[in-house]
């Protein structure tokens, strides 16, 4: 196994039919393998429109099973590059069971694993919790011929310990394939805030756990179904580094393939340097298992 790999992220907008989002982000693939990268993140849910921001039973006819239709298309994908692909998809399990699921598939294209969203939001906007259950996989790497990914997705970023049982399973990267962005009537300072708290807690788990991240964002304006309101997508993907130094970046407009070479070597010197898992006080930590402690 190699000592360095490359990373891209697609960065891209979501807002147009199914084919034309997909057609999209066939080409960045396509992209990512002519530039020699081993790995490629898509943003959450990159094939449609963000549908959760009502609740519609209709959005349902938009899931379908894994494996299924798009499975097969970038299994195939990933075979021909000779890459390793996550996507996150809209997973209908059966009849009135549906997750938020990413989907890694190796250079072979075989399906390397799943992870199903744990974390689910309901917030004005992100009504996520009418379309999908939180996962049972639990937070478990996915292995493939790169090494061991953590892919969470979107609110799960938002969690220290998401990051840390990935880190604790044996994660040598965490992925944060996310669909994120402003309410229009935020103002231009509420807006700086949510984005610096976005960067700063995902950076943080890469300092927290010694291990690099990706968090790959889709951009642009999607109008709200029922109404004139809508969400303002606020890209900004990075990749960072073990240290949560930022390796490569995009802007809040701008479609965008984000490339970096992650160091294995490096990360383990890191953690040498700064031994978080050697010094957790894991006898002290019963109280996280808890909701609240009075």
């Amino acid at each position: 196994m190699k000592t360095t790999f490359t990373v891209c992220a697609v960065q891209q907008p979501c807002n147009q039919d199914r084919q034309t989002n997909f057609d999209l982000s066939a080409a960045k693939i396509h992209e990512a393998a002519a530039n020699h990268a081993d790995l490629v993140v898509l943003s959450e849910l990159h094939l449609d429109p963000y549908f959760c921001q009502n609740e519609d039973y209709q959005h349902f006819e938009l899931a379908q099973p894994i494996p299924g239709p798009t499975t097969e298309i970038l299994s195939a994908l990933a075979k021909k590059l000779g890459i390793v692909i996550v996507s996150t998809l809209f997973e209908k399990r059966t009849a009135g069971l549906y997750h938020n699921t990413a989907v890694v598939f190796d250079k072979d294209g075989s399906l390397a694993g799943k992870y199903r969203k744990m974390h689910i939001p309901d917030d004005p906007g992100f009504y996520e919790k009418y379309y999908f259950t939180p996962g049972d996989i639990g937070f478990k790497p996915i292995e493939t011929s790169i090494g061991k990914l953590g892919v969470l997705i979107c609110w799960d970023q938002w969690f220290p310990e998401a990051a840390r049982l990935m880190a604790l399973a044996g994660a040598e990267i965490l992925i944060y394939p996310t669909a994120i962005g402003w309410d229009p009537v935020d103002s231009n300072d509420e807006r700086q805030r949510q984005l610096d708290a976005w960067i700063t807690i995902q950076r943080s788990h890469a300092i927290a756990n010694g291990i690099p991240v990706v968090a790959c964002n889709r951009i642009g304006f999607e109008k709200a179904p029922d109404s004139g309101a809508g969400i303002q997508f606020w890209g900004n993907s990075f990749i960072a580094g073990p240290q949560g130094d930022i390796l490569t970046s995009a802007n809040s407009s701008e479609p965008k393939l984000l490339i970096s070479t992650i160091d294995k070597a490096r990360t383990e010197r890191v953690r040498q340097i700064w031994p978080y898992l050697r010094d957790r006080r894991i006898d002290e930590y019963g109280g996280l298992i808890k909701r609240y402690i009075d």
